[in-house]
């Protein structure tokens, strides 16, 4: 017997039993962003390399260690490619590429799936998806506020929000951001011998990484650290300033904290996190995002600001399946039980009938050779409301039998007509 094949660690499939909770975060994901006037864009799970060095950062874990990379053609010319580990790049490739940035405002989301090589743990995963919301061309703080605005409503409406807390930081300018740059790393030499690898090999190229860490031993000296709020240039301080009050107008609660720097080196001023208190443990970030202003420039377009984040899915998932408690799958109404050769050949024909005049109707058909109580069993199994029962002798007589499933009613015999006004009714 040939060995079975496994999903390749980190890649996983997503069962029938889960899908409906899927379906359903996605659909409200969808209503929601087309209520704010945000309209989805669809870009490739495969991009150049170099897309992801120049936007996230070669001195990032991401591009040094997480990236699923390989070479593959480009009409005559070997180019390196990439499974994309986020999306705002490949959006904002998209936005140069086809003219949707310059002078225009966009909002846009997207979701999917994103791959970064890391160790597999409840809600992360090497194959995870993101649902990942930017807007472009405004440069104001009330997109900051409307961007969070928008999260917070997510999680409102996904019944999700009480556990769920703000933390806000702003990072300035670059040119502030590179002056506290220096501060930091004169801090962080005075402790240089008690820093772990990864704080030593980003003490010089990406210091600011070091306030990351999770590495319980570098705690006190990370919080003894200077705080990048005390180095913010004036324009910043006042974006910032009147971020937080459009958020406290808005009722949005949310807590300052100086250490929140995010992950990629794009990001300038406003940067959030939705952190969950109570369902992920250690990797507690449902949502994170923020302004990256120069990140259109940078990548070969005309200066344009930006600003977004994204939201681990698989995460958000855990979340709402705890808080509700309840299941997402489409309720069935009826199940179609069909005795003998001629209700088996007119079985079906009924089922599409039903379905042609009753498009809301959720009606599966038995199929396969089974006795009528196989088939009852089935039915009753299957979570219907209603089985219907279609034998020779409802044909001869044009009919079909309906039995209760849920309810100790007694079986009718009803024609189509009849059939259809009384499931119209129970699906009102």
């Amino acid at each position: 017997m040939a060995q079975k094949l496994q999903n390749i660690r980190g890649m996983n499939d997503i069962l029938p039993v889960d899908t409906p909770l899927w379906v359903y975060v996605e659909t409200q994901v969808r209503a929601l962003f087309n209520r704010y006037g945000y309209t989805e864009i669809r870009i490739p799970l495969v991009e150049s390399t170099e897309l992801f060095q120049r936007s996230i950062g070669e001195v990032t874990d991401i591009v040094e260690k997480e990236m699923f990379t390989f070479s593959g053609r480009s009409e005559d010319n070997h180019v390196s490619m990439t499974l994309r580990p986020e999306a705002t790049a490949g959006i904002v490739r998209a936005g140069i590429q086809h003219g949707l940035l310059y002078n225009q405002t966009q909002r846009v989301w997207t979701l999917g799936p994103m791959f970064r090589y890391e160790k597999p743990q409840k809600g992360r995963s090497r194959q995870f998806h993101q649902i990942d919301v930017e807007a472009f061309g405004l440069e104001g703080p009330d997109i900051d506020a409307e961007l969070i605005a928008l999260s917070a409503r997510l999680w409102h409406e996904l019944g999700i929000a009480p556990g769920l807390r703000l933390q806000l930081n702003s990072l300035g300018s670059n040119a502030a951001r590179a002056n506290y740059r220096d501060r930091l790393i004169a801090y962080f030499e005075r402790y240089q011998a008690d820093l772990d690898e990864d704080s030593k090999n980003r003490l010089y190229k990406n210091p600011l990484r070091i306030l990351d860490s999770k590495n319980p031993a570098l705690a006190c000296i990370i919080a003894e650290a200077p705080v990048l709020l005390d180095y913010l240039d004036a324009e910043s301080q006042a974006h910032f300033e009147k971020l937080q009050n459009l958020l406290s107008t808005l009722g949005i609660d949310y807590a300052l904290n100086p250490r929140l720097v995010r992950g990629l080196d794009y990001y300038n001023r406003t940067v959030f996190e939705w952190i969950s208190e109570d369902h992920l443990g250690a990797q507690n970030t449902v949502c994170g995002g923020g302004r990256y202003d120069g990140l259109v420039a940078h990548l070969g377009g005309r200066s344009t600001p930006g600003i977004g984040f994204a939201v681990g899915l698989e995460r958000l998932l855990l979340i709402v399946n705890e808080a509700t408690q309840r299941s997402h799958t489409p309720p069935l109404h009826a199940y179609l039980i069909r005795v003998g050769e001629t209700a088996e050949q007119h079985g079906l024909a009924l089922a599409e009938a039903l379905r042609e005049r009753l498009p809301q109707l959720n009606l599966q058909v038995h199929c396969g050779t089974s006795s009528f109580k196989n088939q009852f069993r089935a039915a009753d199994r299957s979570g219907a409301q209603f089985a219907l029962i279609l034998g020779d002798d409802e044909i001869a007589n044009e009919r079909v039998a309906l039995k209760a499933l849920r309810e100790d009613n007694a079986q009718q015999t009803l024609t189509e007509d009849q059939l259809v006004d009384f499931l119209a009714t129970q699906l009102a």
